[in-house]
């Protein structure tokens, strides 16, 4: 089938290659001449483990473009995904501009029944919007209604978790399309069903709703998962109060079938494209309807406290003055397997630490640069602050005299380190554990102060 992706960020990408992967002809349009060329170079503007592999084996068999046309974006397929960016507006709503932007562009182009599909996370009522734009640009185009071309528009939310969006792309729990129960809501409904047949034949994966409930499944379910995550860091900050440790009662809880283990690890919150920005966007949903969201404004506060958690570990033990000294870190980015740095905690983190004096070595396996651009936006008016933060190539280069390490991305390389060579190169064998890595009692064994999150604290006996 012929399929065009309007938008080549994340969602875009993945999108586009993997479709392409099962044959499908995929034009992605993009409007920024940069990242079309880079594209088109056989670069990769993200980073996502096997991502750059299929995008590399499918625009060498001539079922993937990327173009700045829009015009041929459209004329190249009936069907029309819309994968731009909702970014969060001041007062914490998602800006729709650039989805009825390709609205409006697709209407403009397009010859015949379209089937315009909302890709982009978006909030409940987005598909009668898109829809209002179409109608209106193509009543002006075609005055007279029976040679105007009808359209749909389906709601079909990603749930396409960063670092691993390939396998959850080919490989998905659910497929959610939302459509009207119109006959060209049922035209366009038949062809995604069509195009999405490869991956319903061990078993039905797809769920038909009306395209209300869609856009609202997919804010419910990262509200659910941010919700987890919150839970769990709150409960982490009463665990050492009474001496409780959140990893034992994590495995307690999780145990339960009806609460399972996804999603309950205490951290340093939650960070990415999708929960801060969608945790905002559905209070602020409930805020138009007069309804306000208590959990999710709690599970937000909670995550905004959690982020300068480790700091308030350093302060504790060191004091706020940190002036002269200085502080491994390991991990920038918000998660694994990504170079995404929106909401990341170590932001935070970076921030605290050189406002206070404090020199950084940081390290990561992929999201160094990226740190570097976002930093200098954070600090602002602190930027010369930056000379006193490094990135370094090895985790071990992170940790040359340092007063202490703090971990705020879960690495696999930093899973299993060699302690004797780790405490040698630091200054004091201190470790301040955002992700809760290690066991605290291997840590005493090992001679190192351990501050986890949850967790009791470890001193050593050394």
């Amino acid at each position: 089938m012929n399929v065009t992706i309007i938008g080549t960020g994340y969602v875009g990408l993945v999108t586009g290659a993997c479709l392409a992967d099962l044959g499908n002809n995929v034009f992605c349009l993009d409007l920024d001449e940069k990242k079309i060329a880079m594209l088109n170079r056989g670069e990769v503007p993200i980073y996502e483990p096997g991502l750059g592999e299929l995008i590399e084996r499918n625009v060498e068999a001539g079922r993937l473009t990327f173009s700045t046309d829009v015009e041929a974006s459209v004329a190249h397929a009936a069907i029309q995904f819309v994968a731009v960016g909702t970014p969060p507006d001041e007062d914490g709503s998602a800006d729709l501009k650039y989805v009825l932007a390709a609205a409006r562009n697709i209407a403009k182009h397009t010859n015949q029944f379209t089937v315009v599909v909302d890709k982009s996370t978006v909030p409940v009522g987005t598909a009668e919007k898109v829809a209002a734009v179409l109608q209106g640009e193509l009543a002006e185009r075609f005055p007279d209604a029976l040679q105007r071309p009808g359209f749909t528009v389906i709601s079909n939310p990603e749930f396409l978790k960063e670092g691993a969006a390939v396998e959850d792309f080919t490989r998905p729990d659910r497929i959610i399309l939302g459509a009207d129960s119109d006959p060209m809501g049922e035209k366009g409904l038949a062809l995604l069903r069509q195009l999405y047949v490869p991956f319903n034949r061990n078993h039905e994966r797809t769920r038909v709703m009306d395209v209300r409930s869609a856009e609202f499944t997919k804010y419910a379910a990262n509200a659910m998962l941010a919700t987890r995550i919150s839970f769990m860091n709150e409960l982490a900050s009463l665990a050492e109060l009474v001496g409780a440790d959140i990893e034992l009662v994590r495995q307690g809880i999780g145990s339960d079938p009806r609460i399972g283990y996804s999603f309950l690890y205490a951290g340093t919150g939650y960070g990415g494209s999708c929960f801060p920005k969608d945790v905002k966007a559905l209070i602020r949903t409930g805020e138009e309807h007069g309804r306000k969201l208590k959990i999710l404004q709690a599970v937000e506060d909670v995550n905004a406290d959690q982020k300068t958690s480790l700091v308030k570990k350093v302060f504790a033990r060191y004091g706020r003055d940190l002036t002269g000294r200085t502080f491994g870190l390991w991990g920038l980015a918000f998660k694994p397997n990504t170079d995404d740095m929106r909401d990341a905690p170590s932001r935070m983190i970076i921030k605290e630490l050189l406002l206070a004096g404090a020199r950084i070595l940081a390290h990561d396996p992929i999201a160094g640069s990226e740190a570097l651009r976002v930093l200098r936006y954070d600090l602002n008016e602190w930027a010369h602050l930056l000379e006193n933060f490094s990135l370094v190539a090895k985790p071990v280069d992170a940790l040359s005299a340092v007063d202490g390490l703090l971990i705020a991305t879960e690495w696999k390389v930093y899973r299993s380190p060699n302690w004797n060579a780790v405490k040698n190169a630091m200054k004091h064998p201190i470790i301040f554990d955002g992700r809760n890595l290690y066991d605290p009692e291997t840590m005493r064994a090992e001679a190192f102060d351990y501050f986890a999150v949850g967790r009791r604290t470890a001193m050593s006996q050394a």
